[in-house]
């Protein structure tokens, strides 16, 4: 019996402040449904009217079986293709139509793509602090948690806050999140040797540049950072300038991460094939979800490069979900990035910590046990969504401030 797609929903939900984007599809079958995460935070109206007002009557009616057709007709049906809204878009129906495949074969996802290569995932977690001390404290508190990755940073990603530019910059220079570059590569790589030697070569540590420095600055950084063995340094040239990485590549020995901005399969086909990288890094509702995901670790695989899914706070926890059961079936897995959303069982210092909103929202996320990330083996991704729960955290149509980063001169630098 051919089960049909009956209608097409959006349901936007921001439980921990951030906006998040769920789609759902009804089918023809009495209580068959599907979610996935469509989630664009800085853009989240677009993608809504994407679904609901272009998709939706694209999709009525059709199948729920063939995937790989639909997704096909969802990615070239607006002619103009590979943009950030409308991959989120379409991921949005595609892990929703994986979780029904799920639902019917009555197996959860990593079944349907060959089963389990281990039986959990192990991740890494994001450190920060104003100094050393506060840093080294925060990864001696996930050691005790039995994580053995962390990403460090300090002061963000390089830069304060935002607000009115500094004494330095010229008059009238607008608001921003201001960074020098050079301090910050300073204050970096000293933070690295500090952690060093306070907490020694146990925890193997990562560094995420998010493209704020120039790419030659990115080579002379990388290479002060080598006494440090980084297990990678993540986004060091802007994807604009992935021409840089083989000169990155030839002067320095620290693995290399990229891929969190990639929308276009041209942005990472001449990077692996070409093993400049040895992490593809993509927000995998960015390329348009499952279907294209899949076959991004498996021609990955090919080249030797792993994967390191992108995994942060402005991500619902279907696309966690998503992340985890790629990560389960895939042979070349590398590490799996966790944002820190635990689940309402989590013991720490022998306390039990109140059950987070955004859990309420969206029961059933994969359970994070002393490093490692366990799927909970229901059919198809795993993750409910709670209508009612979610009404009550509505999202918010703001201006986006974090990403307003600029020079000392005032002029604007990628976030």
């Amino acid at each position: 019996m051919t089960v049909y797609i009956r209608d097409v929903r959006v349901i936007c939900t921001a439980p921990e402040g951030i906006n998040l984007t769920a789609v759902r599809i009804d089918t023809s079958e009495p209580g068959l449904y599907g979610l996935g995460c469509a989630t664009f935070a800085y853009r989240h109206l677009v993608v809504k009217c994407l679904v609901e007002e272009y998709l939706r009557p694209l999709l009525i009616g059709r199948p729920v079986e063939n995937i790989e057709d639909l997704w096909h007709m969802m990615h070239q049906n607006g002619y103009w293709r590979n943009g950030p809204a409308e991959n989120n878009a379409v991921s949005g129906v595609d892990m929703a139509l994986w979780d029904i495949k799920g639902k019917m074969a009555d197996m959860p996802l990593y079944q349907l793509f060959g089963g389990k290569c281990r039986e959990a995932v192990p991740v890494y977690r994001h450190v920060e602090g104003k100094d050393l001390s506060e840093i080294c404290e925060d990864i001696l508190r996930r050691q005790e948690q039995g994580i053995t990755c962390v990403r460090c940073q300090c002061g963000g990603y390089g830069g304060g806050g935002f607000g009115n530019a500094p004494s330095g910059a010229p008059a009238g220079a607008p608001k921003g999140v201001y960074l020098e570059p050079r301090k910050y590569m300073r204050d970096t790589i000293a933070l690295f040797e500090g952690i060093r030697e306070r907490i020694g070569f146990d925890m193997a540590l990562c560094h995420d540049v998010h493209e704020r420095i120039h790419p030659m600055d990115a080579v002379r950084f990388a290479q002060a950072l080598e006494p440090f063995d980084l297990f990678f340094l993540e986004d060091a040239v802007p994807l604009e300038q992935g021409e840089w990485l083989r000169l990155l590549r030839s002067h320095t020995t620290i693995p290399l991460a990229q891929g969190e901005l990639f929308s276009n399969p041209s942005e990472w086909k001449d990077i692996i094939t070409n093993r400049l990288i040895d992490f593809i890094r993509v927000h995998i509702s960015q390329i348009g979800g499952i279907t294209p995901a899949r076959k991004l670790q498996l021609f990955s695989e090919q080249f030797g490069v792993r994967t390191a899914w992108h995994g942060p706070g402005d991500m619902s926890p279907l696309g966690h979900a998503a992340n985890i059961h790629l990560d389960l079936a895939a042979h070349n897995f590398g590490v799996q990035e966790w944002s820190g959303t635990e689940p309402p069982n989590f013991i720490l210092h022998d306390l039990k910590g109140p059950r987070d909103a955004l859990l309420d929202v969206f029961p059933g996320l994969p359970e994070l046990r002393r490093g490692y990330v366990y799927a909970n083996d229901r059919p198809g991704l795993g993750v409910d969504l709670d209508e009612a729960e979610a009404a009550k955290y509505p999202c918010e149509n703001t201006v986006t401030t974090w990403t307003q980063t600029r020079l000392p001169d005032g002029t604007l630098q990628r976030p």
